[in-house]
């Protein structure tokens, strides 16, 4: 695929949740590169103050608000902030995740299973119906929900996780179809997969051990060998993408790391209700 253009975000206050780390971190430093003002947020104060640190010594503007994307209180306080802090949020990057638990359903936790639900599906519920009236005020805003191929394929003894995110990748559809007359952009993206901290936790984790065997042996022997750099930042390159406004014909997509969005703007536009078929991973970037 040829060399994206450079994007220029400047004006834009983006919001990243599960900013402290992994994809999440590198999405907050692409956008901040780009010229957007960001507030991460995450449970983990330390985590987050090393990526505001790490923008601002870049020349960047950040912000780091410590919350629990489950939690009602948690998003409007980091909504608010970041408002005060830079103005009106017109990007929201929705990261924040888990993988577990793992195993058949029977022998799950039915509170950890639901766990997964709430961080995933709850949390970008609750920081969209925070964001959206803003957005479709101005007419103007993208949000971007990191999900994943899991949410698409067949995947037993991952249950949680692959329902929550199959669930994401709908809710962002539809969102996307109901904002779209409004001048906002709803689209949801797989990452990528890179060796971060959350695929150690996969790899050490006895549950995903014992039942997943060929997943983790996957994980450990090929992903962690690979340089986790190019993945990061195709990751948030595509974030910075599809929040300069470029890209809003695409709204209501599931966006691979393979994807060429330029080439897609020439295919027939999105069918709605087309986001849960199965993409392949080596689409022709």
């Amino acid at each position: 695929m040829k060399k994206a253009a450079r994007e220029n975000l400047a004006g834009r206050n983006a919001i990243v949740t599960g900013g402290g780390r992994g994809f999440g971190r590198a999405i907050a430093r692409g956008l901040a590169a780009a010229g957007a003002a960001v507030t991460v947020t995450a449970r983990s104060k330390n985590q987050l103050d090393a990526a505001a640190a790490e923008i601002e010594a870049a020349g960047g503007r950040a912000l780091a608000i410590a919350g629990d994307v489950t939690k009602r209180e948690d998003v409007a306080r980091v909504a608010e902030a970041a408002e005060k802090k830079f103005g009106p949020t017109t990007v929201l990057v929705n990261n924040a995740g888990v993988t577990g638990p793992f195993g058949p359903v029977w022998v799950n936790d039915p509170d950890e299973w639901w766990d997964a639900q709430a961080v995933i599906v709850r949390g970008t519920l609750l920081f969209m119906r925070t964001v959206l009236p803003g957005m479709v005020a101005r007419r103007k805003g993208t949000v971007i929900n990191v999900s994943a191929l899991g949410g698409q394929w067949f995947a037993p003894k991952l249950t949680a996780y692959a329902v929550a995110k199959s669930s994401q990748i709908r809710l962002s559809e539809h969102a996307a179809a109901e904002a779209k007359e409004h001048g906002v952009s709803v689209f949801s993206i797989e990452p990528g997969t890179v060796y971060t901290d959350i695929t150690e936790h996969t790899i050490t984790s006895p549950e995903a051990q014992h039942w997943l065997p060929q997943m983790v042996d996957y994980l450990k022997n090929t992903i962690k060998a690979q340089d986790p750099a190019p993945g990061l930042a195709r990751c948030a390159e595509m974030c910075v993408q599809l929040a300069s406004g470029r890209y809003a014909a695409l709204t209501g997509s599931f966006l691979l790391p393979s994807d060429d969005f330029d080439k897609l703007l020439l295919e027939p536009q999105h069918e709605w209700g087309s986001a849960l078929i199965p993409r392949q991973p080596q689409r022709a970037r």
